[in-house]
This record gives structure tokens, C-alpha cells and sequence, in this order.
């Protein structure tokens, strides 16, 4: 083989490395711009949707915190402890009187909204009656 046909194969296989090169620059600019075409479709849909969610979240906070002061709700409000994460309130019933008779947790949903899987944990540890009560001592000289 002389040396004409070595560089007439050489050159082609350089100009077949740069011809993929670039067409894969090609492609890769196409996909993301069609990527970029569609972020801008979907995008105010999403924003909207976040918002809405935000919203109702902040919403469902808001209402947590109110519920012993809404219509119907079951308990005195001056008896009603708000703890918010995992459990809504604590409800210490006939405080007021200075005779607790019972100690309620109240869960707070609103809309469609259901216990979560901690939450529902919780409550079955409440209605199993696995609840103790602890006294913890801070040691002297540290208040």
C-alpha cells in the first residue's frame, strides 16, 4: 500500500470522526431545544400547581391552629394544647375545673386530606393504650 492510499484512508476516517462530532452537536442542540420548547409549555402549569399546593398546605396550617376557636369543634379552647407535628392538639379535659378527667389527641384534617403513616401509627398506639407517663428531673445546679 503506498502512501496516497494511507492518507486517502487516514483523511477519511478524520473526516467520518468529524462528521459524527458533529452530528451529535446537532442532535444534542435539537434535543435540547425541543426540551427547552416543552420547560416552557409545562412551565406555568407547574408554577400554578405549586402554588395551589403551597396554598392549600399553608391553608390546612392555618385552620389546624383555628380549629378550637371554628364551629363544632368538640372541646373547650382553654383546654386545648397545640403540639402541630406529629399530633394537631392535646385536649386535657375538665382542666379548666381543675379536675382532668381525660387526655384527648386531636388530629385536624380538612378537604380530602388523610392521617399520614405516622399518623395512623399513632393512633393505634393511643387506642392499644401503649401511653406511659415520665417525670424527668433536671439535675442541680443547672437551673
Amino acid at each position: 500500500m503506498d502512501i496516497s492510499t494511507l492518507l486517502l484512508i487516514l483523511g477519511t476516517a478524520i473526516l467520518v470522526i468529524i462528521l459524527l462530532y458533529v452530528g451529535y452537536e446537532i442532535g444534542r442542540a435539537i434535543g435540547e431545544e425541543r426540551a427547552n420548547r416543552r420547560w416552557k409549555e409545562l412551565e406555568p402549569g407547574i408554577r400554578e400547581d405549586a402554588a395551589k399546593r403551597s396554598r392549600a398546605v399553608l391553608g390546612g396550617h392555618f385552620s389546624e391552629q383555628l380549629a378550637p376557636y371554628l364551629p363544632g369543634f368538640p372541646y373547650n379552647p382553654t383546654e386545648v394544647r397545640f403540639i402541630g407535628k406529629p399530633i394537631d392538639f392535646i385536649v386535657f379535659k375538665n382542666l379548666d375545673k381543675k379536675e382532668p378527667t381525660e387526655i384527648i389527641f386531636v388530629e385536624v384534617k380538612s378537604g380530602n386530606s388523610k392521617l399520614s403513616e405516622i399518623e395512623r401509627r399513632l393512633k393505634e398506639i393511643i387506642k392499644n393504650k401503649r401511653v406511659s407517663w415520665n417525670e424527668y428531673r433536671v439535675p442541680e445546679g443547672i437551673t
